[in-house]
């Protein structure tokens, strides 16, 4: 689920954009236009999806420090708080402007529907369309915070796009909440990580053009690669809105805590599923590709030719937290006979009679409404309500056609439509679910209607092997579907450890007193415990 817009954790091509929007809730009856110049952003032509934000200026300076806003950006806290508009935009010359449409394609309405008032706006242009996944990154021309009185009548100023946001070639950059243990191992941390990527033959196949599988490979204080010792792996991925360059911070904590010896000596491999889509989540997709084959076929023999790895099941492990989560449990049920037991935090719903809160083979399901007519919740902190899923699927929408978050599950788990892409799950003007999409989505991606059909056969190699973990509190309700999927293994007889740390969210899970990765060294050691059971 959404990780990096919210707070810190372990956490296609452009031709493949579609020509729905996203109408103002309320019509206004004479649209605002507003002019945006390019102006010294870039010396090139440029095409992409033009952004633009509003949000009211006396909020805006009361939360800034010093009342200086340096931006005009989403914030998934408060979704309603920014307004924005957007329209894709074809090689936009330097020096030249197009005129965008604020009513036409708007979140949370139409620019005329907002309050008459003083307002701050920026005008973003994302060239290659990741804002829904990565935010505000690397490439993108922006204009300057510009003050804005809106008023009837009254002409909106020009926006000039002046400035490039630097684009970042290291990965190695940590985050400034980054405690100081993991900055102080972070040299060392690097000296014993290696880039294992490798062009994917399965993968450039379906694409038909060279595709790489992306992985980071860190290996233990006192490693020889010439030594007959032999080490456990653990094969880790991140949550939405991670990739390839943000393991950083994760590498560096594995590392410190490994030479400290609050972790045993393993072999850990971060491993990439962002795609322009969202996260692959490393199943293989009539969207996607085959990216679990990939894994499990081409890079992790590869690996272990080339690295002292235990190279049998009870010496592979699987860890990930949210959309990572999901992603390692479904490997472990996919692949039984490959891996030796999964640890996943928080997952996406692995049962989908619970997806995000809504029952999807409930009759006439709808993401947006509940039966009694009221509002789908999405995102809760202390108990209280922050969002629902119609105000996100919808902002979704306006910040691109793909790369967000609801679309990424569409890109994994749905049928591929006519159009070449995903057929949608669920209506997003009204929330209706499609019961033949989510027939599809049961067949192929429900892990807990996977496991019941097929228990027989998965029994011998998955029996004791899936270890979940979550928050009573869960930010984004996942306690339901673990729940869920407890109760289907339960009615099984398996074997399982499911685990609910009361009071504990999305974000904090993995924390304990000072110590932020506390759950991490214990789920390392019940690892080390299946490996090396003697020792």
């Amino acid at each position: 689920m959404y990780l990096h817009r919210l707070a810190p954790t372990l956490g296609l091509a452009v031709s493949l954009l579609c020509a729905s929007c996203v109408h103002a809730a309320e019509p206004a009856t004479s649209h605002r236009l507003l002019r945006v110049t390019l102006d010294g952003a870039s010396q090139q032509p440029t095409s992409g999806r033009l952004l633009v934000f509003a949000t009211k200026a006396d909020e805006a300076k009361a939360q800034a420090k010093d009342d200086k806003v340096e931006e005009v950006d989403m914030n998934p806290f408060h979704p309603t708080s920014v307004a924005v508009a957007a329209q894709e935009v074809t090689a936009l010359k330097p020096g030249a402007s197009v005129e965008i449409d604020l009513d036409d394609v708007a979140f949370p309405s139409g620019f005329s529907a907002l309050p008459a008032g003083d307002y701050l706006m920026q005008a973003v242009l994302d060239p290659d369309h990741s804002y829904n996944y990565i935010g505000r990154d690397g490439g993108d021309l922006i204009s300057a915070v510009t003050p804005v009185a809106l008023a009837k009548g009254k002409p909106l100023p020009t926006l000039a796009l002046t400035q490039q946001v630097p684009v970042s070639d290291d990965p190695w950059q940590l985050s400034p909440r980054a405690p100081q243990a993991a900055r102080d191992a972070l040299p060392e941390a690097k000296a014993h990580t290696t880039d294992a990527s490798m062009v994917s033959p399965a993968l450039s196949a379906f694409w038909g053009r060279p595709v790489s599988i992306r992985a980071r490979v860190l290996t233990p204080p006192g490693y020889d690669a010439k030594a007959a010792t032999r080490y456990p792996t653990v094969y880790f991925t991140h949550g939405y809105t991670g990739n390839y360059n943000r393991f950083a911070g994760s590498i560096a904590s594995v590392w410190q805590a490994m030479a400290a010896k609050q972790m045993p000596a393993m072999i850990w491999v971060f491993l990439d599923q962002a795609t322009p889509t969202g996260t692959h989540e490393f199943a293989d997709s009539v969207n996607n590709g085959p990216w679990g084959t990939a894994l499990t076929e081409e890079l992790i023999p590869a690996l272990e030719k080339n690295y002292r790895m235990d190279a049998k099941a009870s010496g592979r492990f699987l860890n990930g937290h949210s959309s990572g989560g999901w992603a390692t449990l479904w490997l472990q049920t996919r692949y039984p006979k490959l891996f030796g037991g999964t640890w996943s935090t928080s997952p996406d719903p692995s049962d989908f009679h619970d997806f995000t809160g809504v029952d999807l083979y409930a009759p006439d399901a709808n993401m947006y409404r509940k039966p009694d007519g009221s509002q789908v919740p999405l995102i809760r902190d202390q108990g209280e309500v922050i969002a629902d899923v119609e105000t996100f699927a919808k902002l979704e929408r306006v910040l691109g056609p793909y790369g967000g978050q609801m679309a990424s599950f569409e890109w994994v788990f749905s049928p591929r439509g006519a159009d070449g892409r995903p057929v949608p799950m669920f209506d997003r003007d009204t929330g209706k679910v499609d019961p033949a999409v989510v027939a599809y989505w049961h067949d192929h991606y429900d892990i807990a209607a996977r496991v019941a059909a097929q228990w027989p056969s998965l029994k011998p190699d998955l029996d004791g092997k899936i270890h979940l973990i979550v928050g009573t509190a869960d930010t984004f309700y996942l306690d339901g579907a673990a729940h869920r999927f407890q109760a289907v293994l339960d009615g099984l007889k398996a074997k399982s450890d499911f685990r609910y740390l009361d009071g504990r969210t999305h974000f904090d899970l993995y924390k304990e007193g000072e110590d932020s990765n506390a759950l991490l060294k214990k789920i390392a050691w019940e690892m080390y415990g299946v490996a090396r059971p003697k020792q």
